[in-house]
């Protein structure tokens, strides 16, 4: 080890690592992928939520179909060459907001013969109230959903009630399993959150693949308020512990036949991402933003809201080119502890929005996301071992 320990130091182990035309390389991504904001209101009323149950810390809106609209024409423009564009319709809560929905669609796919590119939309939901006339017009568009459940029942209605206070676990299931099926279990993901009350999330895990469902990811919640829910590093030999246990049921149901996917277990060792996203991971701020009803433009999601983020809108463009160079300069060669960190590559610097969060700082990852996400990838590793 000492030997290995002079070699290291010498350089003469490995190939020193070349990382300046790479990083330059990426500032010459453009804006590719949007966030459309279609609800800053919700029907749920989530404890943990991070848009303030849908409002985003401001007033309940909906986004009009006339911003949307902008909003894809700016991103035909800003997106120059480019021919494959992807837009996600996000909230608060998507479903209450249909109408603009489908205006928006059909008028993507009249500039995708004008300009031609091509859009490739996608929705998170809730599910609360996802019916068969939204089914089918989610189906015949090929848009790619994102279901959100919390696993068991009693975990689900803790933490996931309506506006009024009411348990949504069962609505939510049925609706959910009716969706998967009408689409023939493709092209969606069940996605869960689990918080410090349920750092037994294997068994949520379990509780959704016995329902049917073999496309599940669950999130940690990232709090910093001092909640009960807020996940600490004392829970991490906890955490550790249960994603061994979800490798082993996932082993389970692979010997059995009824293989799962878990989103943060795929990872594709033979290809993985491209050189952008292994640089600085999501794209936030430099090839992907968010667009809120009004329609101001943000690096993502998470920094709606925060007015030093604000890049600028759908008419005019982005004018705030300092911070588009900031989250251009991200990546893993700028941020603290990547350059020398073993899961650099997969992990990518983490999220731009947790740093911030936990740190001030978009250059400074929040620590307990880098150990949560290690452990992930020695899973993964593990369940491409046994293949």
């Amino acid at each position: 080890m000492a030997e290995m320990g002079r070699m290291l130091e010498e350089g003469t182990l490995t190939d020193p690592e070349t990382p300046d035309p790479a990083v330059t390389w990426t500032h010459e991504r453009v804006v590719k992928a949007l966030c459309l904001h279609i609800s800053h209101d919700c029907d749920m009323r989530c404890a943990y939520c991070f848009a303030g149950q849908g409002g985003f810390g401001g007033q309940r809106k909906l986004m009009d179909a006339r911003v949307g609209k902008a909003g894809l024409d700016f991103l035909v423009r800003a997106s120059r060459d480019v021919k494959h564009l992807e837009v996600d319709f996000f909230g608060g809560e998507p479903l209450m907001n249909m109408g603009a929905v489908k205006e928006i669609v059909s008028y993507g796919r009249e500039l995708e013969a004008k300009h031609g590119k091509s859009i490739n939309f996608t929705l998170t939901t809730n599910v609360l109230t996802l019916d068969h006339e939204t089914t089918r017009f989610l189906n015949d568009n090929a848009m790619a959903t994102v279901l959100s459940m919390d696993g068991r029942p009693e975990v689900h209605d803790r933490v996931r009630r309506a506006d009024d206070g009411s348990v949504t676990s069962g609505k939510v299931l049925e609706n959910m399993k009716k969706f998967v099926s009408s689409r023939g279990g493709d092209n969606y993901y069940a996605r869960g959150t689990y918080t410090a009350l349920n750092l037994d999330f294997a068994k949520d895990v379990r509780f959704m693949a016995e329902e049917g469902f073999d496309r599940i990811s669950f999130e940690p919640v990232v709090l910093f308020d001092g909640t009960p829910m807020q996940i600490r590093e004392s829970h991490l030999p906890e955490i550790f512990a249960e994603y061994d246990r979800l490798v082993d049921f996932m082993l389970e149901r692979r010997s059995e036949g009824k293989p799962i996917l878990f989103f943060h277990f795929d990872m594709n060792v033979a290809k993985g991402p491209c050189l952008a996203k292994r640089l600085s991971g999501c794209g936030a701020g430099a090839d992907y933003v968010a667009v809120t009803p009004e329609g101001d433009i943000y690096p993502c999601h998470q920094f709606v809201g925060k007015g030093e983020f604000r890049l600028g809108d759908v008419w005019n463009g982005i004018d705030n080119t300092e911070c588009v160079r900031k989250f251009s300069d991200a990546n893993i060669y700028t941020k603290s502890g990547c350059k020398d960190c073993w899961a650099r590559f997969f992990c990518s610097g983490g999220c731009h929005a947790n740093a911030f969060s936990s740190n001030g700082s978009i250059f400074k990852p929040y620590q307990l996301a880098c150990e949560i996400t290690k452990k992930r990838l020695e899973c993964a590793l593990r369940l491409q071992a046994d293949l």
